[in-house]
């Protein structure tokens, strides 16, 4: 939550008295230069047509005003911080992440808040911090104040997020109050009493109104905020609500325990997992609605905490599964590459990285490009992170003894063209991608790796011989995800290139025009300076120079080397580039990759 001003430049304050009037506002904007005779003329004539019960603010983003210094928009966001200059009020765009509902839901009643359109956003037990539409109606102030007992910071927001959060807070609110009173004092499942989970019958029924909106809630504002994890997390004193956005995990929001168990029981219903049984892990998947009306899928994974019953859910665009390779951050050079090597008829195409560095995103991706009406493409999962309508898509089992190798086995009679492993694990796995290699077959499969040129050494000791190697392996894939910076407010570095990006740049004799940037903040990006992520790729390519190379005891610095020799850029060299572009940091780079050799 933050507060801003500047947006149209200074103006001078007013003395206007009462509610905002949409011709007062188009009055200001003309007399200090916002806007020019033109548009001012145009706006009236299009405003005084008809009169509507939109907020004067509203109205006039809607109409399409243009800056006259710079021909920007000017949107209900903008106005909004033109006017709260006007009043001399604090600017807020209200951050949903940063409110803690709970607290600020106590400081009045929602029939309160929506007759004087007004949203409490921040409280302390000193003051308390109110967003209003109508800078210059403050005679709810002194009852605010003598009713909470604390002293009333307005602040000038937006009308319609005023609106919109003061449902949806309330609403809130009022289910997990709805939610803790049916279920009272329900038992934590701490780790003093671990022995009795799933014995006990003391909790909130999972189909209780008041958990079935919490829920609904939940996953409604994880996909409005971008989040590709949900957090439910049991601790001694309460439930912890935390969402994973841009790979950071973020506190939304607190809550007693028997809701949040209650919330993991009725998110354990909709999966079809077992929601007596809390005592050990379990896995399932939830397709649902985003607000867009796009399906999307959801993987859950429960894990018994020292304080009860901990979920994840992990959550898939289907947007993520079209993205072309520009999109995903292939530079042009490797995106090339890429795509002739999964254009080959047969082989193995390994992608390697840690968990959470998008290499799911990348092979399902280009799996969906390569598999058209002409080929059969099968995968074996462990689990299946998306359904994906053009594939075959089979689920590991272990419980039934159906492991990676067992439905490699499988898949080699469904008469396959491609075949997706979802990782190769042990040497009987590593044995049947190789003989579905040399039977014809193009397979892709992931390591977990730190580099390309050690997924070479990998498949050796898990005790593939050098020769299978040389005969099936394509190419290797090593890829990081880095936050990409904030197009709205990164600025320029102040030295030409900085020491760090400059050391990783000039031993490679690149030449071009480069210019780093720096992260500042803003309302966009929640004052984080980054807003959205990136891969950074490393493509080692087996050529015949390569497999001269891989013999029973290979050197990785020979393959790396040789890898670079056949255009292999290394993943730090990677971010490097992108950081002289402008696109991230060194620092975010320095933090996801391995130094140079």
């Amino acid at each position: 939550m933050s507060t801003t001003a500047g947006a149209t430049g200074t103006p001078i304050r007013s003395k206007h008295e009462g509610p905002l009037d949409w011709r007062t506002i188009v009055k200001w904007l003309r007399r200090e230069g916002v806007i020019d005779a033109e548009t001012a003329e145009r706006t009236i004539e299009r405003c005084s047509r008809a009169e509507s019960v939109q907020h004067p603010l509203v109205r006039l983003g809607n109409v399409g005003m243009v800056r006259s210094s710079d021909g920007k928009p000017l949107d209900t966001y903008m106005l909004t911080e033109y006017v709260a200059q006007h009043s001399d009020l604090p600017y807020l765009r209200i951050d949903p992440l940063k409110v803690d509902v709970g607290r600020v839901s106590e400081a009045m009643s929602v029939s309160y808040a929506e007759r004087h359109k007004i949203l409490p956003v921040q409280a302390s037990n000193l003051e308390i911090t109110v967003a209003t539409a109508e800078p210059f109606i403050s005679d709810w102030v002194g009852e605010v104040e003598r009713q909470s007992r604390r002293k009333v910071k307005r602040v000038m927001a937006n009308p319609e997020d005023i609106k919109r959060y003061t449902a949806e807070f309330f609403a809130l609110a009022k289910s997990v109050w709805q939610a803790q009173k049916a279920g009272g004092n329900a038992a934590s499942g701490n780790f003093e009493q671990l022995v009795e989970l799933g014995k006990a019958n003391k909790q909130l029924d999972a189909n209780d109104q008041g958990v079935v909106r919490v829920v609904d809630w939940l996953w409604q504002y994880a996909f409005d905020q971008r989040a590709s994890d949900i957090h439910l997390e049991p601790r001694r004193e309460q439930g912890v609500i935390r969402f994973r956005i841009d790979g950071v995990l973020h506190v939304v929001y607190q809550m007693p325990m028997s809701v949040l168990n209650a919330m993991v029981a009725r998110v354990k219903l909709l999966g079809r997992m077992d929601v007596v049984e809390k005592r050990r892990p379990q896995d399932g998947r939830i397709k649902t609605r985003n607000p867009s009306g796009d399906e999307v899928e959801m993987r859950l994974s429960t894990l018994p905490t020292a304080f009860g019953e901990k979920m994840v859910m992990r959550i898939f665009d289907p947007d993520n599964t079209v993205k072309d390779l520009s999109a995903l951050g292939f530079p042009p050079h490797d995106a090339q590459r890429w795509e002739t090597l999964v254009r080959r008829p047969h082989g193995i195409i390994l992608v390697t990285g840690p968990t959470g560095s998008g290499k799911t995103t990348t092979l399902y991706s280009t799996l969906k490009r390569i598999a058209t009406e002409e080929v059969n493409v099968s995968t074996v999962e462990d689990p299946i992170e998306m359904i994906e309508a053009s594939f075959n898509q089979t689920q590991v089992q272990s419980q039934l003894d159906f492991n990676f190798a067992e439905g490699l086995r499988a898949l080699m009679r469904q008469d396959p063209d491609i075949i997706m492993v979802g990782e190769i694990r042990d040497l009987e796995t590593a044995e049947m991608a190789v003989q579905a290699a040399l039977t014809g077959h193009l397979v892709f499969s992931t390591l977990h790796t730190n580099d390309a040129p050690s997924a070479v050494s990998r498949l050796m000791e898990l005790g593939v011989a050098p020769y299978l190697i040389n005969a099936t392996l394509l190419g290797v894939l090593a890829q990081r995800l880095v936050r990409t910076l904030c197009k709205e407010c990164k600025a320029p570095d102040e030295e030409a290139l900085p020491e760090a990006l400059a050391e990783v740049i000039k031993p490679w004799k690149f030449n071009g025009e480069y210019r780093a940037y720096k992260p500042v903040g803003c309302l966009e990006c929640r004052m984080t300076g980054f807003r959205g992520r990136m891969g950074l790729y490393e493509l080692l390519t087996v050529s015949e120079e390569l497999k001269d190379q891989v013999n029973q005891s290979p050197s990785i610095d020979r393959i790396r080397r040789q890898g670079v020799k056949d255009g292999m850029r290394p993943l730090r060299l990677a971010g490097a580039m992108r950081a002289a572009e402008g696109v991230t940091t060194m620092e975010e780079v320095i933090a996801a990759t391995p130094p140079l050799e």
